[in-house]
């Protein structure tokens, strides 16, 4: 949370830019951007901006609050060389002191434009010797006072040599390895990213009879690496058509899935309006699991077009990037777009329906019981609470101070509400009723539609009247210690708990010892998490430390595996040996309960309304 007083210099330092004595970048000029990518292997990326500009003080800011990043995360760090010219003559310029991200300069008499260069180093997460993702957010520099869909750049990309590209943002022409796209709003210039590589590989997943380009555009660290299975393609044919029926509205010009496969670049998925930045491991695509990975985390940031980009809430909607966000209702932003995009990925095949209960089972499990977080952080503090998630937010203690649980338990409440619009309704209507009429309307492009909690609670009293403002203000600030599993159990199922693994790759299947001893262990033996009040804590095991032995023996997780199951039913401790800050100790767990996993278990007394929710929908 941005404490009240710092917020308030930044909003006094806002309104004071636009009452500035120089006003840049007059009404209908066009700021010139280049952005040099050719040494992108050596990760230095030249940034030139040419900006029209009168004589007198100028305030300029680097990007801070990102959209979709949710915190004033802008890598000012990473901003070198930085210089001012006007005139021919450099000129000298000032940091702010209370604001890192905003520079002044005094624009000399007689001046008509202002030249700017500075260098952004990259530091690892967004490239390699074969690739570059480029976030224009990263390279620019731009006018206070005046909002940022107001101000037009024209940017050029100069590349590796033979590199190729793919991007949503218009092309004006392409000469060699320098390419000039059209004019555009710095809004939509920052929500374009680009992607370029010595390997890359472009596939059309429009579905016949969509008027719409929908298109992957790929790179990768090899050649083999882009080869995408025809049954995945499928499945995104199928997510583009689920998609338009889900919503019954599109909101951009076309779409670009702009998709990273390498082991050494930050993995996650950043959503824009007409494309979104998706990253994963390079053999992504070799593997048996590639369908559930794909989906995972496309169909996510896919759902992201219409819920965060279209439809945004009205204060996570600033006029530049760096008046503060307010992150409250991120539960609709996150936690709505996490519950539509596992359910379009199993209606697209993407995921198998054993894939979809798994997943749920693995939330619920991991939200609680036992996860003592839950006793005195509600929800919506999870939300409100994101902007100072990147400030000292080491390792572990996840289940004591929790982490962004708005996305999984955001999921679990409106899978809840789409079990209590069926039931209200007496099966008349259904949540994708509410998605049509929330998040539908016609296709104007890149448009952006703010909306508040009282429109959320009015969207959906208009589908299923109900007192949805209650349910959700008891949801968001409840202190119950239990997962919020209504729409599971209202759903026609239930988590259980069971000696067999969870069926899942990834992520969701390496919970390690979490539900058992309370533990989570990666494979090289460190302790990522450790259940406060659970049996290793208890043994005085805590995140940090490292396993080397168990039970006398070379630690492995089939060693685990087998000492777990021998204190079953016994009295027989499990014997840890940990390394801690270069000190050896013996951890005594006395746990016997055997290995314990969670799994979703049909209850017969009702209706099986969560197969139904997932059934295709594309072809009714």
């Amino acid at each position: 949370m941005i404490r009240t007083a710092s917020r308030f210099v930044l909003v006094l330092a806002f309104f004071a830019a636009l009452i500035a004595p120089a006003v840049v970048a007059q009404t209908g000029q066009t700021i010139s951007l280049t952005v040099d990518a050719s040494q992108a292997p050596l990760k230095i990326i030249r940034s030139q901006i040419v900006m029209p500009a009168k004589p007198g003080p100028l305030t300029l800011y680097y990007p801070k609050w990102i959209p979709g990043n949710h915190s004033p995360d802008g890598p000012i760090a990473s901003l070198t060389g930085l210089k001012f010219s006007a005139n021919g003559k450099t000129i000298a310029w000032q940091r702010d002191l209370l604001d890192v991200y905003t520079f002044h300069v005094d624009v000399p008499s007689g001046a008509d434009h202002l030249d700017i260069s500075f260098d952004y180093i990259e530091g690892g997460a967004s490239g390699t010797d074969k690739l570059f993702i480029l976030e224009w957010n990263s390279n620019v520099l731009y006018p206070a006072g005046t909002p940022v869909d107001q101000l037009t750049y024209e940017a050029k990309l100069v590349l590796p040599d033979g590199w190729k590209f793919g991007t949503s943002l218009p092309v004006a022409n392409q000469s060699g390895n320098q390419v000039s796209f059209k004019p555009i709003s710095l809004e939509l210039l920052v929500d374009s990213p680009v992607i370029t590589g010595e390997y890359y590989r472009v596939i059309d997943i429009t579905p016949p009879g969509e008027p719409i380009h929908h298109e992957i555009d790929m790179v990768a660290d090899s050649e083999a690496a882009l080869n995408m299975s025809p049954e995945v393609q499928q499945g995104m044919l199928n997510l583009i058509a689920e998609s338009g029926k889900l919503f019954g509205a599109r909101h951009y010009r076309d779409y670009h899935f702009l998709f990273t496969l390498s082991d050494h670049v930050a993995h996650f998925g950043l959503e824009h309006h007409e494309s979104n930045d998706s990253r994963l491991p390079e053999r992504t695509l070799l593997t048996p699991a590639a369908g559930y990975s794909v989906g995972g985390l496309l169909a996510h940031e896919f759902a992201h077009s219409w819920n965060g980009k279209f439809r945004r809430p009205a204060d996570l909607s600033t006029p530049d990037y760096e008046v503060p966000m307010q992150t409250d209702l991120l539960w609709v932003y996150e936690g709505l777009t996490d519950y539509l995009g596992p359910m379009l990925a199993a209606r697209s095949g993407l995921w198998t329906p054993e894939q979809y209960h798994e997943y749920l089972a693995s939330i619920s499990a991991s939200l609680g019981p036992g996860r003592p977080g839950r006793t005195w952080r509600p929800l919506l503090d999870t939300a409100v609470g994101e902007p100072g998630l990147g400030f000292g937010f080491g390792r572990g203690w996840f289940n004591w101070r929790r982490g962004t649980d708005y996305y999984d338990e955001g999921d679990l409440v409106w899978l809840e509400v789409a079990t209590i619009i069926d039931r209200e309704s007496h099966g008349q209507k259904t949540i994708d009723d509410f998605t049509r009429l929330f998040h539908g309307g016609p296709n104007n492009g890149p448009q952006l539609k703010t909306y508040t909690f009282e429109d959320v609670v009015s969207a959906l009293n208009s589908i299923a009247p109900y007192d949805w403002a209650g349910y959700f203000h008891e949801k968001l600030n409840s202190t119950s210690p239990d997962a919020p599993v209504g729409g599971i159990e209202n759903g026609g199922w239930k988590v259980a708990y069971s000696d067999q693994p969870l069926k899942l790759p990834g992520r969701r299947g390496t919970a390690g010892y979490t539900y058992s001893l309370g533990l989570q262990i990666g494979d090289d033996g460190v302790v990522g998490d450790s259940i406060v009040g659970g049996p290793a804590y208890k043994a005085g095991i805590t995140p940090g430390m490292k396993v080397v032995a168990v039970n006398g023996r070379v630690y492995t997780q089939d060693l685990m595996d087998d000492a777990i199951s021998a204190a079953k039913n016994t009295a027989t401790p499990i014997v840890l040996l940990v390394i801690v800050d270069d000190y050896y100790k013996t951890a005594t767990i006395d746990y016997h309960g055997g290995k314990r996993s969670p799994h979703l278990v049909r209850d017969e007394s009702k209706p099986d309304y969560l197969d139904d929710l997932i059934k295709p929908h594309a072809a009714k």
